[in-house]
């Protein structure tokens, strides 16, 4: 197999670390490997496949000679390559219902997320458990990556206003679920909403179809669905949840059921990785579909 110059971008950050991780379970084919950060990083020397590498600085014209860049990086630095890896709350969405998208068309989906504090980066994480810490000492917090205390608390906000009141998180679900799931009209009404979760980002679906979707049928077809896990037994206790999806890239799907306010709707309940899946994984998985086309031509 044909082997490949790779470089990540935004290498130190919670993406960029589990990039280098996924790389290697799934035996990425690479001939030289490069990591890129900014001038606070750059020089610093991590471990990677038994060796050590020295982070590089991101700079114009430091990707010249790689044959691929995985960006864990903004929006607006992932503009300047050529294929952008979706929101992690959008991929996680769409591969939830893509097998029902599969046999009928989704004409509105409702969706509101509950997203992980690691979704905000690495320091997510690290402010949850100080303010947890200092809390149950009795002492004041003072929210640095979250614009009020994360710790027991729930934020109804992530990205800036965009239009009509909604987020520019909360309109990704609809511009770039439209695109991936080849419905250029479907009309998607979203809240996303920052918990206290330290990974996993978990999502509520209420969708309306073009035709009825019992959900027995939706079962069954999210059953045998690529990148899927099917844990759906109420009686039982059994639905995702954010403790079990971590660490891994299958989207859990639960909680299905049809709606009891429109004969076409169908509701369910999902859960991902939203560093593995949601980014890391996903977008190795672009790249390794890269490759194999090039092969084959």
């Amino acid at each position: 197999m044909k082997q490949y110059k790779v470089g990540i971008l935004g290498a130190t950050g919670a993406v960029g670390r589990e990039m280098m991780k996924v790389l290697l379970e799934r035996d990425f084919p690479i001939s030289e490997f490069h990591l890129y950060a900014s001038e606070r990083s750059a020089g610093k020397v991590v471990a990677w496949n038994s060796g050590p590498i020295q982070i590089e600085l991101a700079e114009e014209g430091a990707f010249e000679g790689l044959d691929i860049v995985l960006g864990a990086a903004s929006s607006e630095v992932a503009k300047q390559f050529i294929i952008s890896n979706p929101n992690c709350s959008t991929i996680i969405a769409v591969t939830a219902i893509n097998a029902l998208r599969q046999i009928s068309p989704i004409e509105t989906m409702i969706a509101s997320t509950y997203q992980a504090v690691s979704g905000a980066g690495a320091g997510g994480p690290i402010e949850l458990n100080a303010e947890v810490a200092s809390l149950y000492k009795g002492e004041p917090v003072e929210p640095k990556v979250f614009p009020y205390q994360i710790a027991f608390n729930l934020i109804p906000q992530i990205g800036g206003e965009q239009e009509a009141g909604y987020t520019s998180e909360e309109m990704k679900l609809q511009y770039e679920g439209r695109k991936i799931l080849h419905l250029p009209n479907m009309k998607v009404s979203c809240t996303c909403v920052r918990v206290p979760v330290s990974r996993s980002h978990s999502i509520s679906l209420q969708m309306r179809f073009q035709r009825r979707i019992s959900a027995r049928e939706a079962r069954l077809a999210l059953q045998y669905a690529p990148g899927v896990k099917l844990v759906d037994d109420l009686a039982k206790n059994l639905y995702p949840m954010p403790l079990d999806t971590s660490d891994q890239d299958l989207v859990f799907v639960g909680r299905i059921r049809e709606d009891l306010t429109d004969e076409r709707g169908l509701c369910l309940w999902c859960c991902g990785d939203q560093i593995r899946k949601g980014a890391a994984t996903n977008a190795v998985q672009i790249a390794e579909l890269l490759i194999d086309r090039g092969e084959e031509d």
